[in-house]
């Protein structure tokens, strides 16, 4: 099984610099190897990881053997410990997601935090973070902790992205889709922006998430949408701006908005949990 999985993380590696994802010695993958995990080394650019140059880590993430691991196994680890139902993880820099993750203003922290697309709001569920900025080692990891049960994929604030899933495709078509958001995104600023996705339209895509098979953060995104409800969508789930529902957001706000539904039965706009709410029980009792 090793050999098989080392040829794949070694081909991967090189995906990621082909694609332009990755430059210089920019990028990190690992996959799990039953109680250990084989990783990319540090130091080596992308394009020249082999099967031979792969590395293996103990479950502390040490090396065994030969070769020296990247400072940011750390992050790895992190979703490691707290999703078993993970197999692989994989850190990039792909421009467009970048750009995002490094830029300054509320608007740029929320760029593509809500998937304005069905299909992705589906593979990626209700909200793709953006960590704060953090120095490397702990504080990075701290930063990142809180969302690892909840998502599968997180812009790193002044960062790159971080995407895990079952295998190292999954978790490959992770990056690849906050990299297609993000073009999308970047390309439609000009012309007004992206268009969100209609409240009638998320309770029943939720719902297919949930029922989907695609691990741990998709089987509860229903309750993770209700979380953010509750909690606020900034941060560490418990803290940051709360989405408001509003017309318009205030000039230069970093708080998001969300537009609201109009409704006889709610004058001025609808509540939008409540809706989304309403929604989510009519798609489940059809079932």
């Amino acid at each position: 099984m090793s050999a098989s999985l080392r040829a794949a993380i070694a081909c991967y590696a090189r995906e990621l610099h082909g694609r332009g994802w990755v430059a210089n010695h920019d990028g990190n993958l690992t996959v799990r190897d039953g109680a250990r995990w084989l990783a990319t080394p540090t130091a080596t650019s992308k394009r020249l990881v082999g099967e031979r140059t792969v590395i293996e880590l103990d479950t502390a993430g040490k090396v065994v053997g030969a070769g020296k691991v990247f400072g940011e196994i750390g992050l790895h680890l992190a979703v490691y410990h707290r999703r078993p139902d993970v197999g692989a993880v994989i850190h990039a820099h792909p421009p467009y997601a970048t750009a995002i993750a490094c830029a300054r203003g509320g608007v740029a922290d929320h760029a593509i935090a809500q998937p304005f697309i069905a299909e992705a709001l589906v593979s990626l569920g209700p909200l793709v973070p953006r960590t704060p900025p953090a120095s490397p080692g702990e504080a990075a990891v701290a930063a990142l902790a809180p969302w690892c049960e909840d998502v599968d994929a997180v812009l790193l604030g002044g960062h790159g992205v971080l995407a895990w899933g079952a295998d190292l495709e999954q978790a490959f078509l992770r990056l690849e889709l906050i990299e297609h958001l993000a073009r999308i995104a970047v390309s439609a600023a000009p012309l007004g922006g992206v268009e969100p996705l209609a409240v009638a339209a998320i309770a029943p895509l939720l719902v297919a998430r949930a029922k989907a098979g695609i691990g741990r953060a998709a089987d509860r995104a229903v309750q993770f949408a209700d979380d953010l409800r509750t909690r606020g969508t900034g941060g560490a789930v418990a803290s940051g701006p709360r989405p408001v529902i509003a017309c318009a957001p205030a000039p230069h706000s970093p708080v998001p908005t969300i537009a609201p539904v109009a409704s006889s039965a709610r004058p001025g706009g609808a509540d939008l949990a409540a809706v989304v709410r309403e929604e989510i029980v009519r798609a489940l009792r059809r079932e």
